[in-house]
């Protein structure tokens, strides 16, 4: 087999809970047998994530970023003004910038795929924000309390989590929620995914006890995305209100920005493999 790039390299957590040594090593023979082994490993968190520059310095051309969203959406970020191509694979938790681009497959199937020339190259729609770019979602909103709440159960179990799991369902159901300007109705969280046309915005409902249920399960179990929501609007820019700052969560990590907030579509700076 004759592999379409020449130096690939990954980027890995060894610490991360969804590591597996045996998946590792699938990946490296795969890269071996297609006669392109890695040129380098980077791996997290005693390494750095590459930015363009190191890239450039080894002459990758192919980036493997098995890890979480958030890992992969700070790998793209640092790779701006390179010329080669990330192949995102699922590492983590909820692994959505995977499946968007691959479906639900295993690592070493899309890695396999991408080296034998199967891929497309091509940048992705993101969106963009003072507080950071996403490559996948942004969920905007109290509601975002839940991946709190999943994180916990990641690393301390269900008993602990089940301790923090109150205040997420309070802050879902009573904290000042989270409106698109303009369309009148709050929510617990809206969730914006960029897409060729504009940036969706979906609200989140909790209209009764079975759709709290739902968001609960969505949150520790799955993608967030599964639990009862409505389209409220697609366009090139929301802007998001709320009476109180707004929790966020940007492809997997937390933080907050000042209401009011704007998100504008954008276009990632670095090309993504796609084998769906």
């Amino acid at each position: 087999m004759t592999s379409n790039y020449s130096r690939p390299a990954l980027v890995c957590n060894s610490q991360s809970g969804s590591h597996d040594d045996a998946v590792l090593a699938e990946i490296v023979e795969t890269c071996r047998a297609a006669g392109s082994p890695l040129s380098a490993v980077f791996e997290l968190p005693d390494g750095d994530i590459p930015d363009a520059a190191e890239l450039i310095r080894q002459n990758i051309d192919l980036l493997i970023v098995w890890t979480g969203d958030g890992t992969i959406n700070a790998a793209a970020t640092r790779a701006a003004g390179w010329t080669g191509a990330i192949l995102p694979l699922p590492g983590g938790t909820l692994n959505l910038l995977s499946k968007a681009l691959h479906g639900d497959r295993p690592a070493p199937d899309i890695l396999t795929d991408a080296l034998q020339g199967k891929g497309r190259r091509r940048p992705i729609p993101t969106i963009r924000s003072d507080d950071g770019d996403a490559f996948i979602t942004i969920v905007a909103g109290p509601a975002t309390r839940w991946a709190e709440v999943r994180e916990t159960m990641r690393q301390d179990g269900l008993i602990e989590a089940s301790r923090a799991a109150p205040d997420a369902l309070d802050a879902m159901l009573n904290a000042p929620g989270v409106a698109v300007a303009g369309r009148g109705r709050s929510y617990p969280a809206v969730i914006l995914t960029p897409t060729a046309e504009g940036i969706r915005a979906d609200g989140i409902l909790t209209e009764g006890t079975a759709d709290v249920l739902r968001h609960g399960l969505a949150w520790l179990g799955g993608d967030f995305r599964d639990g009862p929501s409505e389209k409220i609007v697609e366009g090139e820019t929301i802007i998001l209100e709320s009476a109180a700052p707004i929790s966020l969560e940007y492809d997997g990590e937390l933080g907050e920005t000042t209401s009011p907030a704007r998100f504008e579509l954008g276009t990632s700076a670095v090309d993504f493999v796609a084998t769906a």
